[in-house]
């Protein structure tokens, strides 16, 4: 049972109607809408407190996908909806399992003729890093867009609902199309590869640092201020499998030492990225053991903990000499993943992999 403010937060939705800007561009009274998976994983816009002031004690993911629907009655006039629920996580738990069920179900999905897009309704905190493994992995031009929520679905002023709605309005727009994965939230409409969170409680939580956000959504219309120009889904040469090479990521800071590099080789790690200091240096004790691990045929990518700009190649270590890989503009858990990916794809050695990262 939600708490009786929670009930107010529906009630209030379900008492909103859309305008007639929300039908997609293109689309009349007459015309059939379009059909949208709405496949829910969980998160803090399926979460619950006892408390509906409460924004910070709640539990994730309690909401099921038909509750989360059912606040958003003018999702009727927008799109003809095919929820499933894939998961129930806190984003903080997600896991490579997680990730090739959902990214297998969301291809699966694409390639039936009944379905026009997909919405992913995901907890905030690793958000980012799912959006940009299924940019990486989805074998589609459909639409597929992710969103999420700050405050949980019984809290005053919950973000879910119209999140929600402008996710799938989003992805029942024809400009969505072939602009590979999208993230919808608080009005603004990202790309999964420039998108990062930036706030640990504000409704607008999720920036796209140095490029800014594609464009915007607002009741019911949606525009493209720019387009994608790195290559992405149907554009890729990954493909999501059941094995993922093992690749932890390291921070260099003031006085660290090579012994988390060490312990990450010897337990047998494909690739490790370094959230370096500015430019993505790194200190001396670390950048020493990264060396060794790289002769030993372990893939090091530099990338930055500083949160924006890029990371240039040779700019803070000598890549050509040590074997290191520049992540350029990437953060280092969407690093990471893009590794992740690239060696369980057969890549081999610092000239290939910089291609990689230099592509995407």
């Amino acid at each position: 049972m939600w708490p009786r403010g929670a009930s107010l937060t529906i009630a209030a939705m379900n008492t909103q109607t859309s305008s007639s800007s929300a039908l997609p561009s293109g689309q009349g009274s007459t015309s059939v809408l379009p059909r949208i998976a709405v496949l829910a994983t969980g998160g803090t816009i399926a979460g619950a407190a006892a408390d509906a002031t409460n924004t910070s004690g709640y539990q994730a993911g309690v909401v099921g996908v038909d509750q989360l629907l059912d606040a958003v009655p003018a999702l009727s006039t927008v799109a003809r909806i095919a929820p499933e629920q894939i998961a129930s996580v806190d984003s903080k738990d997600m896991a490579m399992a997680l990730w090739t069920t959902l990214a297998q179900r969301i291809n699966t999905l694409l390639a039936s003729d009944d379905i026009d897009g997909v919405v992913v309704t995901h907890g905030t905190d690793t958000l980012e890093e799912t959006a940009y493994l299924l940019h990486l992995t989805i074998k589609s031009d459909k639409p597929v867009v992710l969103t999420a929520a700050m405050r949980p679905a019984s809290a005053l002023s919950a973000d879910g609902p119209l999140n929600l709605l402008n996710a799938v309005t989003v992805a029942a727009h024809s400009r969505s199309h072939g602009q590979g994965v999208l993230v919808a939230f608080n009005n603004r409409i990202h790309s999964a590869r420039d998108v990062v969170k930036t706030s640990t409680y504000a409704v607008d939580a999720f920036q796209s640092p140095e490029i800014g956000a594609l464009g915007w959504v607002q009741d019911g219309r949606v525009e493209f201020q720019r387009g994608v120009v790195r290559a992405h889904t149907l554009a890729t040469e990954f493909v999501i499998g059941p094995n993922w090479p093992l690749v932890e990521i390291v921070v260099s800071y003031a006085g660290v030492s090579r012994s988390t590099v060490d312990a990450l080789v010897a337990g047998g790690v494909r690739g490790i990225v370094v959230a370096g200091t500015g430019n993505g240096s790194i200190h001396a004790s670390m950048q020493q053991a990264l060396a060794d691990a790289a002769s030993q045929g372990v893939a090091v990518v530099r990338s930055s903990r500083v949160g924006s700009g890029h990371v240039m190649r040779n700019g803070a270590a000598p890549d050509d000499a040590l074997g290191f890989i520049s992540a350029g503009s990437l953060n280092p858990y969407k690093s990471r993943v893009l590794l992740m990916l690239a060696l369980a794809a057969g890549g081999t050695g610092p000239v290939a992999l910089q291609k990689v990262f230099d592509t995407y």
